[in-house]
């Protein structure tokens, strides 16, 4: 164990320190350092490569996609009963506790890093997080997908759950009460979650959602896996895309012509949506100018991580169609580096509703219209195929059910969020359509993978109202309307 130094480097509320975590014993805390801060360290730290426009370039190692088979809620009295439990692992209090006091153990001889955020843009349904990292390009990360405070705010931060990100602890699973090393264990109780034992970011956002996805229901307040994006000059039409990862939510609301809300995590609240994040974390492989510039941009400026990219050791090019590091090569930057972005993260009542399918079966059609009835069929269902890489061990498209389109993130019953969904679609009257982004001709292997220019023309005429005005044929198969 190494001896107690305990020094504060940066902008924090001293009346908030790593005590009230309680963190005791490590070497030095870094707060709130900004991007250049922590791009040097990182580079200092050899924990990865400055590349192009001042990039940060790094792997994950063994990780490179989240590990939902070793995410555990912790039991409590007051959650046994409304958790779901046939979605969710259990860990019982005593097995956390130990690894609590295992992970301060650790990290006595460590320096850490501390970033406290916003989840969430709107500040009346946002939550305060400290995340303490063991890894400076982690803070990196999540200093780019939360939402920064504004400086005088430091000051006065005190969070409402905090992350402990630790890759190099291992977890003892007879101790733990786990299943491998690798543990991601979240006490809605304690308002603390505990990582080690994977270095892929990922895990980072994906708590925070799962603990809003707990608590904004609630509150009447729907927490949704999806995009969004509303018109530049009408901050009335907004429309949100659902989909799990590799879907298309990403490529398909970061649409020129519209301004993007985000791209991964919302909440419909009774004044309209907001994003839970500042920044996005989108999928690298196969990028082009000709079908995602914006996107592309983003991978050659100042603080984008680049996560599990090949590149020329050299000239530092990356090569976006080079797997051999995983297919769930990714960039994280913050939602200012998409030129059309809402600086606040709002919009209105979504005037479209769009479920995101990847059919790996290829009998659905490229776009169908539903009824409010069909709509919370397909979200409680969330028929998709789970895409290559973005799980570990998933080598081929699978095809899932995922409920509500993000059944990994979902503490709750998925009928609780299917009636929220379904009174606000009502009370709204909100249009909700059906996109496959998998396959046609044929299922995988056989048929093609649909093209992102012919789903991009969709889009637009549905989001133009030139889809409303179409002829429509009611499928005998599935009974939603097909444009003819």
């Amino acid at each position: 164990m190494g001896q107690k130094m305990n020094k504060a480097i940066g902008l924090y509320n001293p009346n908030f320190s790593l005590d009230h975590q309680g963190i005791k014993e490590y070497q030095r805390a870094f707060y709130n350092l900004n991007e250049r801060e922590l791009l040097d360290a990182s580079l200092e730290r050899s924990e990865g490569t400055e590349g192009l426009g001042g990039t940060l370039l790094v792997t994950t190692g063994k990780f490179t996609g989240r590990s939902p088979k070793d995410k555990y809620i912790v039991l409590s009295k007051s959650n046994e009963s409304e958790i779901w439990w046939e979605n969710n692992s259990k860990m019982e209090a005593e097995f956390f506790v130990n690894l609590y006091r295992d992970m301060l153990a650790f990290i006595a001889d460590k320096d850490l890093f501390i970033q406290d955020l916003y989840a969430g843009a709107d500040p009346k349904n946002r939550i305060n997080v400290r995340v303490i990292s063991e890894l400076v390009w982690h803070n990196l990360f999540i200093r780019h997908l939360l939402i920064k405070p504004e400086v005088q705010k430091l000051e006065n931060f005190v969070s409402d759950f905090t992350i402990i990100n630790i890759p190099s602890f291992q977890a003892i699973p007879k101790k733990h009460g786990c299943r491998t090393e690798t543990v991601i264990a979240i006490n809605i109780e304690e308002k603390l979650v505990l990582i080690g034992g994977t270095e892929y970011a990922g895990e980072n956002k994906k708590a925070v959602f799962t603990i809003l996805n707990y608590l904004l229901p609630k509150k009447g307040i729907l927490p949704m896996h999806c995009a969004a994006n509303r018109v530049s000059d009408q901050f009335s039409d907004s429309a949100i895309f659902f989909g799990l990862s590799g879907t298309g939510k990403t490529t398909l609301s970061t649409d020129g012509k519209r301004v993007l809300i985000g791209d991964d995590e919302h909440g419909w609240s009774e004044s309209g949506i907001f994003n839970f994040e500042g920044g996005c974390y989108a999928k690298t492989l196969g990028l082009t100018e000709q079908t995602e510039p914006e996107i592309l941009a983003t991978t050659t400026k100042f603080s984008t991580v680049i996560e599990n990219m090949v590149y020329d050791e050299q000239t530092k090019e990356l090569d976006f169609f080079d797997s051999k590091l995983t297919v769930n090569m990714r960039a994280a930057y913050p939602m200012r580096y998409i030129s059309k972005s809402a600086e606040d993260g709002l919009g209105m009542h979504p005037k479209h509703l769009i479920m995101l399918t990847c059919d790996a079966f290829g009998v659905l059609p490229p776009v169908a219209r539903l009824s409010p009835e069909q709509t919370i069929y397909h979200f409680l269902s969330g028929f998709t195929s789970k895409a290559v890489g973005t799980e570990r061990g998933v080598k081929v498209p699978e095809p899932t059910f995922s409920s509500c389109f993000g059944a990994p993130f979902l503490p709750l019953k998925p009928e609780i969020y299917g009636s929220i969904l379904k009174q606000k679609i009502i009370a709204n009257g909100t249009s909700c359509w059906l996109i496959n982004t998998g396959w046609t001709g044929g299922s995988y292997g056989i048929g093609t993978r649909m093209p992102i220019k012919a789903t991009r023309a969709i889009l637009d005429a549905l989001l133009t109202g030139k889809l409303d005005d179409a002829e429509f044929r009611r499928d005998g198969n599935f009974n939603f309307l097909v444009p003819v």
